[in-house]
């Protein structure tokens, strides 16, 4: 019967029933739902396919392939190990939200349409943000706003997309796309959205930061990866791809460079990690899909490490500032091991696992022929090593001796981060065991002299160049400072913008209010004059008077009725006495006045 189920709902359900059940029991619940998940993913394998009627479609609620099933793997790893560090973190909002998204994402991963898949991509949207919120501050409470606008601006994208698709291709079946038609670049807008594309990325920058300790953890692994699947389905081998791409790998890395928030440093790194795969699907053939699948896969498990260790040291110390830390190594010499992996896994040093994923992509793109965009991924390559592999790890644990001294990480935590960095080292010297979960066949060998040696040397000049930089201090100092990208437009010129168009509108206001108040005092004035104790109309009117009137209103009917059927020098003579009466009538109402 579980079978018959898409896995993520045994996640989405045991996170709605965690708030149900005791306070001891909810950790073990929130660790064993992913392993069930799991478990299902093992044993239903590829093919299999449940579809259900519904709302007069045709849906499929799950079909799995190697592609789905490659991202569903990781997904439920994720979330056990997010479960595993968050051990303790019991109460609120976060510990249910967090199983409800990481549910979502993996269901959405299995949709066979896109109803089904905005259902789940919406739905996905609400927790996350929920996780966000769970920051408790008010910045958090702001970035979660933002958030969630952006969001399910996606997601509107997305429905929008759907419904040109079906009235284009009759079909609400998620496959391949492509640019071709309205419907795709909609589609394609929404899933660039979520994926953090250059000028559309500052949600990712803006937020993840502002969550908690462990929320981080969690918002990294699904969000952007879910939209890396979606692109991988739907527009495979799109040549803008390799271009966004390759802007997504470079931009970021001048911005981590001067960040002073560690947490918002990883973000961007995120950004950057995230152009690899999205050049790989670019380019479209086995070893660039495969590259970016393996890519994927390799980036939750290093990426949550490091957000991990950044979340452990904003638990013991209380901040992430770049300018605060320092020295943390004579304190948490666990944290500060397990970052340093994490640190070697995403600047993919040999027997780490970037270095088996990210090289699959710059073979291709040298293989196809876009040596620039291959230049591209070697800077950004030598890029995150500076700003996640040195300045993190170096910022944090040792540096300057900040003179802080706390604790080792929770036991929880540090049981969390050694599972992720054995993961890490194991993908790295096996790689083997996650070619052969990959979309298409793998005919790649990453342990070659020339690739190891070319690695290397890239690794060693840019620590050279680090240490250069830093002793003739031309390299960017720590400053307690918030750096503002493309957000700018909206946090800044957005806002000014906003505010000149509300003064605007409250001049535009309160002249419409004078006009109207001064056209309410003529209209009262003229009440007054006829209605008025001396008013026309107040004044006693004879009774021949009212018959003279009423004889004129007959003459103007008269006069209507008969305009077309007689002679008009025949009704001028008909009406002639009753305008003479009314003259008459009104010179004798002047006299009385002038009495």
């Amino acid at each position: 019967m579980i079978a018959e189920l898409p896995a993520g709902l045994i996640l989405v359900a045991a996170g709605l029933a965690l708030p149900l059940l005791p306070r001891a029991a909810r950790s073990p619940v929130a660790a064993a739902a992913p392993l069930l998940a799991f478990a299902q993913l093992l044993w239903i394998g590829p093919g299999y396919v449940l579809e259900k009627d519904a709302f007069g479609f045709t849906l499929q609620l799950v079909r799995t392939d190697r592609l789905s099933l490659a991202f569903g793997y990781i997904f439920t790893i994720a979330a056990f190990l997010n479960a595993i560090y968050a051990w303790r973190v019991r109460e609120g909002i976060e510990p249910p939200a967090a199983l409800v998204y990481a549910g979502t994402a993996l269901a959405a991963v299995f949709a066979g349409d896109f109803l089904t898949l905005f259902i789940y991509w919406e739905l996905s949207a609400v927790a996350s943000a929920l996780i966000v919120w769970a920051g408790g501050s008010a910045r958090a409470y702001g970035a979660g706003m933002r958030y969630m606008a952006v969001q399910l601006g996606s997601g509107m994208l997305l429905a929008a997309g759907a419904a040109l698709r079906y009235a284009e291709a009759g079909s609400l079946a998620f496959e391949h796309v492509g640019l071709g038609s309205p419907g795709g670049a909609l589609l394609f807008l929404a899933f660039g959205i979520k994926c953090a594309f250059p000028l559309l990325h500052n949600w990712l920058q803006d937020a993840y930061p502002e969550a908690s300790a462990t929320g981080t953890v969690v918002l990294s692994a699904f969000t952007t990866k879910l939209s890396i699947y979606a692109l991988a389905r739907g527009f495979a081998g799109t040549e803008m791809l390799i271009w966004i791409g390759a802007a997504m790998t470079a931009f970021p890395i001048f911005y981590a460079v001067i960040e002073n928030d560690l947490r918002r440093v990883l973000a961007y790194s995120l950004n950057n990690q995230l152009g690899f795969m999205v050049v790989g699907i670019g380019l479209g053939t086995d070893m660039g899909l495969n590259g970016a699948v393996a890519h994927a896969f390799a980036h939750i498990l290093y990426k949550a490490l490091l957000f991990m260790s950044m979340g452990a040291v904003l638990l013991r110390a209380g901040t992430v500032k770049g300018t605060e830390l320092g020295g943390l190594y004579k304190s948490m010499p666990l944290t500060a091991g397990l970052c340093m992996v994490g640190a070697a896994s995403i600047s993919a040093f040999p027997l780490f696992s970037a270095f088996v994923s990210k090289s699959m992509v710059l073979v291709s793109a040298a293989e196809q022929g876009y040596t620039f965009i291959w230049l591209v991924l070697v800077f950004a390559s030598a890029g995150v090593f500076h700003h996640s592999g040195i300045k993190v790890p170096f910022f944090a644990f040792f540096a300057h001796d900040s003179g802080i001294r706390c604790k080792e990480a929770p036991a929880h935590m540090l049981v969390a981060m050694a599972l992720t960095a054995l993961l890490c080292v194991g993908i790295g010297v096996f790689p083997g065991a996650l070619y052969a979960i990959l979309p298409m066949p793998v005919d790649y060998v990453p342990y070659t002299a020339s690739h190891v040696l070319a690695q290397l040397q890239l690794l060693v000049f840019s620590g050279l160049a680090f240490s250069w930089l830093k002793r003739r201090g031309i390299y960017p100092p720590e400053m307690r400072s918030v750096n503002l990208d493309a957000d700018w437009f909206y946090r800044r010129l957005g806002l000014r913008m906003a505010r000149a168009l509300a003064a605007l509108l409250q001049r535009l206001f309160d002249a419409g209010r004078e006009a109207s108040r001064q056209l309410g005092e003529a209209g009262a004035a003229l009440l007054e004059r006829l209605h008025g104790s001396e008013g026309v109309l107040a004044r006693t009117w004879s009774t021949g008077g009212m018959a003279l009137w009423a004889a004129i209103l007959l003459a103007a009917y008269l006069l209507l009725y008969y305009a077309d059927k007689v002679d008009r020098g025949f009704i001028f003579l008909l009406i002639l006495p009753f305008l003479i009466g009314a003259l008459g009538l009104w010179a004798d109402s002047r006299r009385r006045d002038d009495d």
